[in-house]
C-alpha cells in the first residue's frame, strides 16, 4: 500500500512539473534561405521525439535536416522542413496548427491520422493482417472481401523479406457501417487466414479484427512486421545490393551506443528509423540527420530504456538488422501507378486482378476513398522484382482505363554503392563530446 501511495505521489508530481513546464515550439521562416526551421523544447519522455516527427510526417512535410539533444530530462528538437515541392511552409493555417499542436501534451492524439485519413471509429472495421508474401496476394485478399460484401474504405500494404502486412478498413456493403456480426467476422478471419498462409506451413498468418482504428498506420505496420521478425534473413541470404548501411559502435566516454545509418533519402525516413528504435525499447539522447543528393545520413546516441548501452555483439547485430528492415519495408523502388476514379464495391479486386494477370507484383499500396472517389497508389515491379516493361504498362492502362490509371513515377531500381564502414566512424558529435559538458545543451 505504501509503495502504491509513493508511486501515485510521484505520478502527480510528474504531471505538475509538466503543467508548469509545457512544451514550447518556435517556427522561423527567416533564418534559413531554403527551409522553415522548427524548434521544439519539451520534457524527454519515451516516444516524445517520435510524436513530433510523426506530426511533421503526417502533414506531408519533408525533413531536410534535424538535430535533437536531451539533458537533465529535457529534449530540444530542431528541424529544417519544406513542402513536397521544396519550398518553405508559408501556409498560416499549417503554421498555427503545428505550433498549437506541438505546444500541447496531446501531440500524439492530434496528429494521429496515419498515412491515410482515418474514419471515425464507429464507421468501419479494422483488419490487421500479416502473412507470407507472393505475387497476387492483394488481389486474392480483396477478392475475398468483395465476395463477403465488404467495401474497402482505406488500406495500406507493405511487403518485405517474403512477408506482407496490411491494415485495411472495411464497411458493410449494405449499411455502410462497421461489421459487427460475430459469425461474419469469424468467417472473414478464417478465409483471409487461408489466403495469407499460402503454401508456407512454417509461418502462421496473423489476423486481428477490431472496431477501433485510430492507431497510426505507419507505427502499426512497423510493429506488425517487427513482431513477425521480418528482419530475419533466410540462411545463406546476403543482400549485397542493399542501399542501406548501418553501423553500431560504442561511445565509451559517455556510455552511449552510436548508431549511424546511410541510405537512400526518401520521405518518412526519419519516422521509420525512430519507430524501429522505439519498438526495440531504445532511447535517443542525441542525434542528427542530414539529407542531400538523394542520400541521407543519420546518427543517434542511444541507450536501452533501462539506461544501459548495447551489451553484446548479438544485440548490435540485431539493431543493424532491425534498422535495415525498418528502412526497407516502405519500398521505394519500382513503378508507381495512381488510380483515380469513382469508388464502387469490388474496384480494388478488379484492378489488382488485372495487375496479377499481367504479371505485376505489388510491393506497396495505399488505398483511400473520400466522398465517393477512390485514389489508390501502387508501387509495382514484375514478378522477379525487375522494372516493368512499357508494353505491359500500356496493356494494363488499356484494361483498367487510360484516363483513370496513370504512371506517377519510375523509381530507380539500380543499386548504389556506399562508403565502407570505416568512413562512418567519424561522428558528427565526436568532437563535441571530447571537450564539452552536456550542460551546454
Amino acid at each position: 500500500m505504501e509503495v502504491y501511495k509513493d508511486q501515485k505521489m510521484e505520478d502527480e508530481y510528474a504531471r505538475l512539473i509538466r503543467r508548469m513546464n509545457s512544451p514550447r515550439a518556435f517556427i522561423d521562416n527567416e533564418t534559413c534561405d531554403h527551409a522553415t526551421v522548427i524548434e521544439v523544447v519539451s520534457d524527454n519522455r519515451q516516444g516524445s521525439l517520435l510524436e513530433v516527427v510523426q506530426l511533421l510526417t503526417d502533414l506531408k512535410l519533408i525533413i531536410t535536416k534535424a538535430y535533437f539533444s536531451s539533458d537533465g530530462g529535457w529534449l530540444m528538437d530542431v528541424f529544417n522542413v519544406t513542402d513536397c515541392h521544396g519550398n518553405k511552409i508559408r501556409d498560416e493555417g499549417i503554421l498555427k496548427y503545428m505550433k498549437k499542436t506541438l505546444e500541447t501534451d496531446v501531440c500524439f492524439l492530434k496528429s494521429n491520422r496515419g498515412s491515410f485519413g482515418l474514419m471515425p471509429i464507429k464507421d468501419h472495421t479494422t483488419l490487421e493482417l500479416i502473412g507470407t508474401d507472393r505475387p497476387g496476394l492483394l488481389s486474392e485478399v480483396s477478392a475475398v472481401l468483395t465476395d463477403l460484401k465488404c467495401n474497402v474504405v482505406n488500406a495500406e500494404i507493405w511487403t518485405h523479406n517474403a512477408r506482407a502486412a496490411a491494415i485495411i478498413h472495411v464497411t458493410d456493403q449494405l449499411t455502410g457501417n462497421a461489421i459487427e456480426d460475430p459469425k461474419r467476422l469469424c468467417l472473414i478471419k478464417n478465409l483471409l487466414g487461408n489466403v495469407l498462409k499460402g503454401n508456407n506451413n512454417t509461418r502462421t498468418p496473423k489476423i486481428m479484427i477490431s472496431s477501433s482504428g485510430s492507431s497510426h498506420a505507419g507505427q502499426r505496420l512497423h510493429r506488425l512486421m517487427f513482431s513477425d521478425r521480418d528482419f530475419e534473413k533466410e540462411e545463406g541470404v546476403n543482400d549485397k545490393n542493399s542501399r542501406t548501411h548501418v553501423c553500431v559502435l560504442d561511445c565509451n566516454d559517455r556510455d552511449y551506443t552510436v548508431v549511424t545509418v546511410r541510405s537512400k533519402d526518401r520521405s518518412n525516413l526519419l519516422f521509420d528509423t525512430l519507430c524501429s528504435l522505439t519498438d526495440m525499447q531504445y532511447v535517443v539522447f542525441h542525434g542528427t540527420v542530414i539529407t542531400g543528393r538523394r542520400e541521407a545520413y543519420q546518427e543517434y546516441y542511444i541507450r536501452h530504456i533501462d539506461g544501459l548501452p548495447l551489451g553484446s555483439e548479438a544485440e548490435r547485430q540485431r539493431v543493424i538488422e532491425c534498422l535495415e528492415a525498418a528502412i526497407e519495408r516502405r519500398a521505394t523502388e519500382g513503378l508507381e501507378l495512381e488510380l483515380c476514379t469513382s469508388d464502387r464495391l469490388g474496384l480494388l479486386s478488379d484492378v489488382t486482378r488485372i495487375f496479377r494477370e499481367n504479371g505485376l507484383y505489388i510491393k506497396r499500396a495505399e488505398i483511400s476513398t473520400k466522398s465517393g472517389k477512390a485514389k489508390d497508389t501502387f508501387l509495382v515491379s514484375d514478378v522477379s522484382g525487375n522494372p516493368v516493361e512499357p508494353k505491359i504498362v500500356d496493356l494494363v492502362k488499356e484494361q483498367v482505363g487510360q484516363s483513370i490509371l496513370q504512371v506517377k513515377h519510375q523509381f530507380n531500381m539500380a543499386p548504389e554503392r556506399h562508403q565502407e564502414e570505416g568512413t562512418t566512424r567519424s561522428f558528427l558529435f565526436g568532437n563535441f563530446f571530447k571537450g564539452r559538458s552536456f550542460q551546454s545543451f
